[in-house]
């Protein structure tokens, strides 16, 4: 008896759920309360997120998904250049690691600091570098005339320039600087 009874509820069950509107209906019919903030505004004022290599100032490209985790293990690869620490696993996934400081020919990293790796995309297209601390928000920020002179390694890689509270803030293409390691590794 309890069985058709249970029966019977899952039958009602699957009537009431056949009379629900799909995703895509509902959301269409969707009307924000009066006074709520959309997406779109909340975009608009949260800005941008920049990063330090050094003493220079990177931003990440709107847009960009990333991530920021305490060094893990980094295996390294016999005959890499010194600038490519090594791979590590996110996830399943194995992600190289880069030392910007050596690329750009800056001063090498204080021992006792412990670096935090910033991992740009995801999946096949993750690629990690070495930064000294999170990265911060950045939003007011002031379009630079010209650019300031740049890393050899950096240039065609920042278009544009920002300044915000007497610091330089650089758009950095992570993806056309990456890029161009790999042709010159693998040439």
């Amino acid at each position: 008896m309890d069985e058709l009874a249970s029966v019977k509820a899952v039958g009602s069950e699957e009537t009431a759920i056949s009379d629900w509107l799909l995703p895509s209906v509902a959301l269409d019919r969707f009307e924000p309360p009066e006074g709520m903030v959309l997406s779109d505004t909340v975009e608009k004022e949260a800005g941008r997120y920049g990063f330090r290599v050094g003493s220079l100032g990177l931003l990440m490209q709107l847009g960009v998904g990333s991530e920021v985790m305490e060094l893990p293990a980094i295996w390294t690869l016999p005959g890499a250049p010194p600038w490519l620490l090594g791979l590590i696993n996110l996830r399943g996934n194995l992600v190289p690691v880069f030392e910007l400081r050596i690329l750009l020919g800056m001063e090498p990293r204080v021992a006792d600091q412990k670096p935090l790796v910033l991992v740009f995309d995801q999946g096949e297209k993750a690629v990690g570098i070495l930064i000294e601390d999170f990265p911060v928000p950045l939003s007011a920020l002031h379009a630079l005339p010209n650019l300031p002179q740049l890393p050899t390694a950096l240039s065609g890689h920042v278009r544009t320039g920002y300044v915000k509270d007497s610091s330089i803030w650089l758009e950095f293409d992570h993806s056309s600087f990456f890029e161009e390691i790999n042709r010159q590794v693998t040439q």
